[in-house]
């Protein structure tokens, strides 16, 4: 080996530890300091003790009570789980790989990934008062591997709208037939660039997480929509991935909370402006912190002394020594913690 061969290896050596050692002192990607809330109460963990099982919830109000509340999450390894508001597990049943869930009126909808070619969409009854889950079948919902899922709320009786998200970043959304076997017709459909899970309704209007690039929000035109980018991963307001999506109301002011994982925390917009409301995240106290969270739920209401302004839900993806579990916040902490 010549000398000057052995200067050059030598450089690039030391040129590539220099460049190792910027790279180990580089900060993790952290998005603006959001201000700290704690859980009030968690659930169980989730039957499948698997580091990632469960995923998402949904929170089911008796009409005949609206004081009263329940929640259904998956553990997307087994089936669906429901909760009481003190995160009692208080009944479950076998549906295999279901990811993402919804619930209007006694009808529960969660996407359906058993079959990773075909999507379905498997619908159950809730029956509150025993309480139970009723499987009702599946829905054929195209091509594709099923992933996220929403419901628009609708009016007692009326038909109920679902969007289905496949993995790849195809949105459907349609019509579900609960009657009978349960159909489901698609109405207009959508190809976000890249993989997409969390979604919600306001109104027509479809939101939809992009997971590494931000949300879009969705307008239906005809068999298509309108897609507009309306909060992009900044890693400021939101860091990738972007996982859940919800709404909420609050004095007289709607909001679109949004998981961004990448940094554990949960950014808030004013709709349907799209204004930058704030971050939180949930810190440690009587329940432990949440942190790299899928779904995501929120709900207005008076549900007793708990939670008299109502309820975020959060997946928990670290719970150890357990399995992963959903921890309840009280809202009007949020708010005033946001200065809402």
């Amino acid at each position: 080996m010549s000398a000057i061969h052995h200067a050059k290896l030598l450089s690039s050596f030391a040129f590539a530890i220099a460049l190792a050692g910027c790279a180990a002192s580089q900060p993790a990607i952290t998005g603006l300091p959001p201000v700290q809330v704690t859980a009030s109460a968690e659930t169980a963990p989730v039957g499948t003790g698997r580091a990632d099982a469960a995923d998402d919830p949904a929170v089911w109000v008796d009409p005949a009570n609206p004081n009263r509340a329940l929640i259904v999450a998956t553990d997307k390894k087994a089936g669906l789980h429901v909760y009481d508001l003190s995160g009692k597990d208080i009944a479950f049943t076998q549906a295999g790989l279901v990811n993402n869930v919804d619930v209007v009126g006694d009808i529960i909808v969660a996407s359906d990934r058993n079959d990773g070619v075909s999507a379905h969409l498997a619908l159950f009854r809730l029956d509150a008062d025993k309480p139970a889950i009723t499987p009702l079948g599946r829905a054929a919902a195209g091509s594709g591997e099923a992933y996220g899922l929403c419901l628009k709320r609708t009016a007692p009786g009326a038909p109920i709208t679902a969007a289905l998200i496949v993995k790849d970043g195809t949105v459907r959304v349609g019509t579900l037939a609960v009657n009978g076997t349960p159909t489901f017709t698609v109405e207009w459909e959508h190809k976000i660039p890249t993989q997409s899970e969390g979604c919600v309704f306001d109104g027509d209007t479809l939101y939809v997480g992009e997971e590494d690039a931000g949300v879009w929000r969705l307008e239906p035109n005809g068999k298509a929509a309108t897609a507009t980018m309306v909060a992009p991963v900044d890693n400021q307001r939101l860091v990738a991935d972007v996982e859940g999506l919800a709404t909420i109301d609050h004095k007289g002011q709607r909001y679109l909370l949004v998981s961004s994982q990448g940094d554990n925390a949960f950014a808030v917009f004013k709709l349907p402006s799209m204004d930058y409301a704030g971050r939180f995240a949930v810190a440690a106290g009587a329940f432990g912190a949440v942190s790299e969270t899928d779904g995501i739920e929120a709900v207005a209401g008076n549900f007793g002394a708990a939670f008299p302004d109502g309820l975020f839900l959060a997946q928990d993806g670290h719970n150890e020594p357990r399995a992963q579990n959903f921890k309840l916040v009280r809202w009007d902490q949020i708010a005033a913690a946001l200065g809402l």
